[in-house]
């Protein structure tokens, strides 16, 4: 989502703030008409940066350029915060041993970075006793709650009984911790 920036002759005030360059310190306040007429002698346009400054901060750029570089900052921000949800299912009757490696690979998952959604999958008879199934994610989260928080409590989602966690430990924290143990 690219910021809207007044440019031209959209800009309101009477005078401005020009900055030339790339270096701040490099500014003089002029007549908004004035910086205009510069923009356009240099074929460039008179951008707004900051409006909320007295009086505002100009900028002469290429604003098609200028928007375009933005777009691929945010692009590039947003590609690196995505948080992921990952699931890892299991069943009701699923065995201690077998839990204990779903915890495991919870772990890793948590110290990736990713939110974790923990369902249990119920057939045919298991729907009639849920208790099985909330045993079953009781003992997941007991075996997470030092390095994560619980987003959501248990619930039933028709066939499905599930929770949410997320890492609550910075991320590769459970990794640093195993190469100091070493």
């Amino acid at each position: 989502m690219v910021k809207e920036y007044r440019v031209n002759q959209r800009i309101r005030s009477s005078s401005v703030r020009l900055i030339s360059g790339d270096d701040q310190s490099n500014s003089k306040i002029l007549k908004t008409s004035e910086a205009l007429q510069m923009a356009m002698d240099n074929g460039l346009d008179l951008v707004e940066v900051s409006p909320n400054q007295e009086p505002p901060v100009c900028r002469l750029l290429d604003y098609g350029k200028f928007k375009y570089n933005l777009s691929k900052r945010d692009k590039k921000n947003r590609s690196k915060t995505t948080q992921t949800q990952r699931e890892v299912r299991l069943r009701p009757g699923t065995s201690k041993h077998d839990v204990e490696l779903k915890i495991k690979k919870v772990r890793s998952l948590l110290d990736d970075g990713s939110k974790v959604r923990v369902a249990v999958m119920l057939r045919g008879r298991e729907a009639a006793h849920p208790d099985f199934a909330m045993k079953v994610l009781r003992s997941v989260a007991e075996g997470v709650k030092d390095m994560a928080k619980l987003d959501k409590r248990p619930s039933n989602e028709g066939r499905t009984l599930s929770l949410v966690v997320s890492p609550a430990l910075p991320q590769g924290t459970m990794k640093n911790k195993d190469k100091q143990k070493e």
